[in-house]
Protein backbone atom coordinates (compact mmCIF):
# COMPACT_ATOMS: atom_id res chain seq x y z
CA UNK A 1 0.00 0.00 0.00
CA UNK A 2 1.40 3.36 -1.08
CA UNK A 3 0.02 6.40 0.74
CA UNK A 4 0.85 9.66 -1.06
CA UNK A 5 0.75 12.94 0.85
CA UNK A 6 2.18 16.42 0.39
CA UNK A 7 1.61 20.08 1.10
CA UNK A 8 -1.24 21.61 -0.87
CA UNK A 9 -0.09 22.77 -4.29
CA UNK A 10 2.77 20.29 -4.62
CA UNK A 11 0.85 18.04 -7.02
CA UNK A 12 0.36 15.00 -4.77
CA UNK A 13 -2.67 13.82 -6.76
CA UNK A 14 -0.64 13.95 -9.97
CA UNK A 15 2.19 12.01 -8.34
CA UNK A 16 -0.24 9.42 -6.95
CA UNK A 17 -1.71 8.89 -10.42
CA UNK A 18 1.72 8.62 -12.08
CA UNK A 19 2.88 6.21 -9.37
CA UNK A 20 -0.16 4.00 -9.93
CA UNK A 21 0.60 3.88 -13.65
CA UNK A 22 4.26 3.08 -13.02
CA UNK A 23 3.38 0.26 -10.63
CA UNK A 24 0.91 -1.21 -13.14
CA UNK A 25 3.40 -1.74 -15.96
CA UNK A 26 4.37 -5.19 -17.20
CA UNK A 27 0.98 -6.80 -16.62
CA UNK A 28 0.44 -5.71 -13.05
CA UNK A 29 -2.79 -4.41 -11.55
CA UNK A 30 -3.04 -1.39 -9.27
CA UNK A 31 -5.89 0.35 -7.49
CA UNK A 32 -5.90 4.14 -7.13
CA UNK A 33 -7.95 5.40 -4.18
CA UNK A 34 -9.26 8.90 -3.53
CA UNK A 35 -10.42 9.81 -0.01
CA UNK A 36 -11.01 13.57 -0.05
CA UNK A 37 -14.03 13.73 -2.34
CA UNK A 38 -12.46 16.22 -4.77
CA UNK A 39 -12.63 13.98 -7.87
CA UNK A 40 -9.14 15.15 -8.78
CA UNK A 41 -8.22 11.76 -10.21
CA UNK A 42 -11.19 11.77 -12.58
CA UNK A 43 -10.07 15.16 -13.90
CA UNK A 44 -6.51 13.97 -14.43
CA UNK A 45 -7.61 10.91 -16.39
CA UNK A 46 -10.35 12.88 -18.18
CA UNK A 47 -13.04 10.46 -17.13
CA UNK A 48 -16.44 10.57 -15.45
CA UNK A 49 -16.52 11.15 -11.66
CA UNK A 50 -15.27 8.09 -9.84
CA UNK A 51 -17.86 5.96 -8.06
CA UNK A 52 -17.54 4.17 -4.72
CA UNK A 53 -16.95 0.95 -6.67
CA UNK A 54 -13.69 0.09 -8.41
CA UNK A 55 -13.56 0.98 -12.09
CA UNK A 56 -10.83 0.65 -14.71
CA UNK A 57 -9.54 4.07 -15.76
CA UNK A 58 -6.27 3.39 -17.57
CA UNK A 59 -4.13 0.74 -19.25
CA UNK A 60 -0.41 0.55 -18.56
CA UNK A 61 2.38 -0.52 -20.93
CA UNK A 62 2.94 -4.26 -20.95
CA UNK A 63 -0.68 -5.20 -20.36
CA UNK A 64 -1.17 -3.71 -16.91
CA UNK A 65 -4.21 -1.81 -15.75
CA UNK A 66 -5.18 0.85 -13.22
CA UNK A 67 -8.52 0.79 -11.45
CA UNK A 68 -9.79 3.59 -9.23
CA UNK A 69 -12.51 4.55 -6.82
CA UNK A 70 -13.50 7.53 -4.70
CA UNK A 71 -14.39 6.25 -1.24
CA UNK A 72 -17.74 7.58 -0.06
CA UNK A 73 -17.80 7.76 3.74
CA UNK A 74 -21.55 7.32 3.96
CA UNK A 75 -21.53 4.23 1.77
CA UNK A 76 -18.50 2.83 3.59
CA UNK A 77 -20.27 3.20 6.95
CA UNK A 78 -23.37 1.47 5.64
CA UNK A 79 -21.21 -1.40 4.37
CA UNK A 80 -19.50 -1.57 7.75
CA UNK A 81 -22.82 -1.60 9.65
CA UNK A 82 -24.17 -4.30 7.37
CA UNK A 83 -21.02 -6.39 7.82
CA UNK A 84 -20.97 -6.28 11.61
CA UNK A 85 -24.56 -5.46 12.61
CA UNK A 86 -26.71 -6.66 9.70
CA UNK A 87 -28.66 -3.41 9.56
CA UNK A 88 -30.12 -4.17 6.14
CA UNK A 89 -32.91 -1.74 5.26
CA UNK A 90 -32.31 0.20 8.46
CA UNK A 91 -29.29 1.72 6.74
CA UNK A 92 -31.54 3.77 4.47
CA UNK A 93 -33.39 5.09 7.50
CA UNK A 94 -30.09 6.06 9.13
CA UNK A 95 -29.15 7.96 6.01
CA UNK A 96 -32.44 9.85 5.91
CA UNK A 97 -32.21 10.72 9.58
CA UNK A 98 -28.72 12.10 9.13
CA UNK A 99 -27.31 9.61 11.63
CA UNK A 100 -24.33 8.85 9.42
CA UNK A 101 -23.24 12.50 9.18
CA UNK A 102 -23.78 12.81 12.90
CA UNK A 103 -21.65 9.76 13.68
CA UNK A 104 -18.72 10.80 11.52
CA UNK A 105 -18.88 14.40 12.76
CA UNK A 106 -18.74 13.62 16.47
CA UNK A 107 -16.16 10.90 15.88
CA UNK A 108 -13.82 12.04 13.07
CA UNK A 109 -11.56 9.09 13.89
CA UNK A 110 -14.39 6.80 12.78
CA UNK A 111 -14.45 8.55 9.41
CA UNK A 112 -10.73 7.93 8.96
CA UNK A 113 -11.09 4.26 9.97
CA UNK A 114 -13.74 3.84 7.29
CA UNK A 115 -11.61 5.53 4.62
CA UNK A 116 -8.38 3.69 5.39
CA UNK A 117 -10.21 0.45 6.12
CA UNK A 118 -11.81 0.41 2.66
CA UNK A 119 -8.39 0.80 1.03
CA UNK A 120 -6.81 -1.86 3.25
CA UNK A 121 -9.59 -4.28 2.40
CA UNK A 122 -8.49 -3.98 -1.24
CA UNK A 123 -4.87 -4.63 -0.22
CA UNK A 124 -5.85 -7.86 1.54
CA UNK A 125 -8.39 -9.10 -0.98
CA UNK A 126 -7.42 -12.30 -2.80
CA UNK A 127 -8.69 -14.61 -5.47
CA UNK A 128 -7.65 -17.95 -4.05
CA UNK A 129 -4.12 -17.33 -2.84
CA UNK A 130 -3.39 -14.54 -5.32
CA UNK A 131 -3.87 -10.87 -4.32
CA UNK A 132 -6.39 -9.06 -6.51
CA UNK A 133 -4.06 -6.03 -6.68
CA UNK A 134 -0.30 -5.85 -6.90
CA UNK A 135 -0.42 -2.41 -5.31
CA UNK A 136 -2.91 0.06 -3.86
CA UNK A 137 -2.10 3.78 -4.12
CA UNK A 138 -3.98 6.25 -1.93
CA UNK A 139 -4.20 9.94 -2.74
CA UNK A 140 -4.23 10.92 0.93
CA UNK A 141 -4.85 14.19 2.84
CA UNK A 142 -2.11 16.85 2.97
CA UNK A 143 1.02 16.51 5.08
CA UNK A 144 -0.36 18.68 7.87
CA UNK A 145 -3.16 16.14 8.52
CA UNK A 146 -1.60 12.87 7.41
CA UNK A 147 -0.35 11.56 10.77
CA UNK A 148 -3.67 12.15 12.46
CA UNK A 149 -5.49 10.63 9.49
CA UNK A 150 -3.42 7.45 9.58
CA UNK A 151 -3.06 7.14 13.35
CA UNK A 152 -6.68 6.01 13.71
CA UNK A 153 -6.05 3.87 16.77
CA UNK A 154 -5.12 6.93 18.84
CA UNK A 155 -8.03 8.95 17.49
CA UNK A 156 -10.55 6.26 18.47
CA UNK A 157 -8.98 5.35 21.81
CA UNK A 158 -11.51 7.35 23.81
CA UNK A 159 -14.47 6.28 21.67
CA UNK A 160 -14.20 2.52 21.36
CA UNK A 161 -12.11 0.44 23.74
CA UNK A 162 -13.58 -2.88 22.58
CA UNK A 163 -16.02 -4.33 20.07
CA UNK A 164 -16.09 -4.29 16.24
CA UNK A 165 -15.01 -0.65 15.84
CA UNK A 166 -12.05 -1.18 18.15
CA UNK A 167 -11.08 -4.38 16.34
CA UNK A 168 -11.37 -2.66 12.97
CA UNK A 169 -9.11 0.15 14.13
CA UNK A 170 -6.57 -2.37 15.42
CA UNK A 171 -6.62 -4.21 12.09
CA UNK A 172 -6.15 -0.95 10.18
CA UNK A 173 -3.20 0.07 12.34
CA UNK A 174 -1.49 -3.31 11.95
CA UNK A 175 -1.57 -2.89 8.19
CA UNK A 176 -0.54 0.77 8.22
CA UNK A 177 2.47 0.06 10.44
CA UNK A 178 3.52 -3.07 8.59
CA UNK A 179 6.32 -3.38 5.99
CA UNK A 180 3.57 -3.66 3.36
CA UNK A 181 2.81 0.07 3.69
CA UNK A 182 4.85 3.13 2.72
CA UNK A 183 3.88 6.77 3.21
CA UNK A 184 5.43 8.86 0.44
CA UNK A 185 5.83 12.63 0.64
CA UNK A 186 5.55 15.02 -2.31
CA UNK A 187 7.38 18.34 -2.26
CA UNK A 188 8.67 21.15 -4.42
CA UNK A 189 12.14 22.67 -4.34
CA UNK A 190 10.82 25.55 -2.29
CA UNK A 191 11.45 26.38 1.35
CA UNK A 192 7.97 25.92 2.84
CA UNK A 193 7.04 22.63 1.12
CA UNK A 194 10.48 21.19 1.86
CA UNK A 195 10.31 22.13 5.55
CA UNK A 196 6.80 20.68 5.82
CA UNK A 197 8.07 17.49 4.21
CA UNK A 198 10.94 17.21 6.69
CA UNK A 199 8.59 17.88 9.61
CA UNK A 200 5.96 15.49 8.25
CA UNK A 201 8.45 12.66 7.90
CA UNK A 202 9.62 13.20 11.49
CA UNK A 203 6.04 13.22 12.76
CA UNK A 204 5.16 10.03 10.89
CA UNK A 205 8.27 8.31 12.21
CA UNK A 206 7.46 9.36 15.77
CA UNK A 207 4.00 7.83 15.37
CA UNK A 208 5.52 4.55 14.17
CA UNK A 209 4.24 4.95 10.62
CA UNK A 210 6.54 3.80 7.78
CA UNK A 211 7.93 6.65 5.68
CA UNK A 212 8.70 5.70 2.08
CA UNK A 213 10.21 7.98 -0.55
CA UNK A 214 10.25 11.71 -1.25
CA UNK A 215 8.94 12.80 -4.64
CA UNK A 216 10.33 16.17 -5.74
CA UNK A 217 7.74 17.43 -8.20
CA UNK A 218 7.71 20.12 -10.91
CA UNK A 219 11.50 20.36 -11.21
CA UNK A 220 12.61 23.04 -13.67
CA UNK A 221 15.89 22.73 -15.57
CA UNK A 222 18.68 25.26 -15.20
CA UNK A 223 18.75 27.43 -18.30
CA UNK A 224 22.31 28.69 -17.79
CA UNK A 225 25.65 26.98 -17.42
CA UNK A 226 27.72 27.34 -14.27
CA UNK A 227 29.70 30.32 -15.57
CA UNK A 228 26.56 32.28 -16.44
CA UNK A 229 24.90 31.33 -13.14
CA UNK A 230 27.92 32.50 -11.15
CA UNK A 231 28.11 35.74 -13.07
CA UNK A 232 24.38 36.39 -12.70
CA UNK A 233 24.40 35.57 -8.98
CA UNK A 234 27.32 37.99 -8.48
CA UNK A 235 25.65 40.70 -10.55
CA UNK A 236 28.80 41.48 -12.56
CA UNK A 237 27.57 43.20 -15.67
CA UNK A 238 30.59 42.58 -17.86
CA UNK A 239 30.72 38.90 -16.90
CA UNK A 240 27.02 38.51 -17.64
CA UNK A 241 27.40 40.16 -21.03
CA UNK A 242 30.20 37.74 -21.90
CA UNK A 243 28.43 34.69 -20.52
CA UNK A 244 25.21 35.53 -22.35
CA UNK A 245 26.84 36.57 -25.61
CA UNK A 246 26.23 33.19 -27.19
CA UNK A 247 22.53 33.30 -26.35
CA UNK A 248 21.70 36.42 -28.37
CA UNK A 249 23.29 35.30 -31.63
CA UNK A 250 24.80 37.41 -34.39
CA UNK A 251 28.26 38.81 -34.62
CA UNK A 252 27.67 42.12 -32.84
CA UNK A 253 27.90 42.54 -29.09
CA UNK A 254 24.51 42.73 -27.37
CA UNK A 255 23.17 46.21 -26.68
CA UNK A 256 23.25 47.71 -23.20
CA UNK A 257 19.45 47.53 -23.00
CA UNK A 258 19.43 43.85 -23.87
CA UNK A 259 22.21 43.08 -21.39
CA UNK A 260 20.33 44.93 -18.64
CA UNK A 261 17.11 43.01 -19.34
CA UNK A 262 18.96 39.71 -19.51
CA UNK A 263 20.85 40.56 -16.34
CA UNK A 264 17.60 41.05 -14.39
CA UNK A 265 16.19 37.76 -15.63
CA UNK A 266 19.46 35.91 -15.15
CA UNK A 267 19.81 37.20 -11.59
CA UNK A 268 16.30 35.97 -10.71
CA UNK A 269 17.01 32.63 -12.36
CA UNK A 270 20.34 32.25 -10.53
CA UNK A 271 18.72 33.03 -7.19
CA UNK A 272 16.06 30.39 -7.85
CA UNK A 273 18.68 27.79 -8.81
CA UNK A 274 20.65 28.49 -5.62
CA UNK A 275 17.49 28.13 -3.51
CA UNK A 276 16.51 24.91 -5.27
CA UNK A 277 19.96 23.44 -4.66
CA UNK A 278 19.63 24.23 -0.96
CA UNK A 279 16.22 22.54 -0.81
CA UNK A 280 17.52 19.54 -2.77
CA UNK A 281 20.28 19.14 -0.19
CA UNK A 282 17.68 19.25 2.59
CA UNK A 283 15.72 16.48 0.86
CA UNK A 284 18.85 14.36 0.46
CA UNK A 285 19.71 14.81 4.14
CA UNK A 286 16.41 13.11 5.04
CA UNK A 287 18.06 9.83 4.05
CA UNK A 288 15.00 8.58 2.16
CA UNK A 289 14.75 7.34 -1.43
CA UNK A 290 13.97 10.35 -3.56
CA UNK A 291 12.72 10.87 -7.08
CA UNK A 292 12.48 13.95 -9.28
CA UNK A 293 9.67 14.68 -11.71
CA UNK A 294 9.95 17.47 -14.29
CA UNK A 295 7.62 20.41 -14.62
CA UNK A 296 5.38 19.74 -17.62
CA UNK A 297 5.38 22.90 -19.71
CA UNK A 298 1.93 22.27 -21.17
CA UNK A 299 0.34 21.22 -17.88
CA UNK A 300 -0.71 17.76 -16.76
CA UNK A 301 -2.95 15.72 -19.03
CA UNK A 302 -3.25 11.98 -19.58
CA UNK A 303 -0.22 11.95 -21.86
CA UNK A 304 1.73 13.85 -19.23
CA UNK A 305 0.81 11.26 -16.61
CA UNK A 306 2.24 8.48 -18.77
CA UNK A 307 5.40 10.51 -19.27
CA UNK A 308 5.77 11.00 -15.52
CA UNK A 309 5.14 7.28 -14.93
CA UNK A 310 7.88 6.43 -17.42
CA UNK A 311 10.24 8.77 -15.57
CA UNK A 312 9.42 7.11 -12.26
CA UNK A 313 10.13 3.70 -13.77
CA UNK A 314 13.43 5.00 -15.12
CA UNK A 315 14.41 6.11 -11.64
CA UNK A 316 13.59 2.69 -10.21
CA UNK A 317 10.40 3.45 -8.31
CA UNK A 318 8.82 0.13 -9.36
Amino acid sequence: MHVVTGKGGTGKTTVAAALALALAEDGRRTLLVEVEGRQGLAQLFDTDPLPHEERKIAAAPGGGEVLALAIDVEQALLEYLEMFYRVGRAGKALRKLGAIDFATTIAPGLRDVLLTGRAIEAVKRKTGDVPVYDAVVMDAPPTGRITRFLNVNTELAGLARFGPIHNQAQSVMRQLKSPQTAVHLVTLLEEMPTQETVDGAAELTAAGLPVGGVFVNMVRPSLLDEAALEAAAGGHRADVATALDGLVGGGDAPSDELVDALLDQAREHAQRVVLEREQRSAVREMGRPWYELPLLADGVDTGGLYALATELRRQGVA
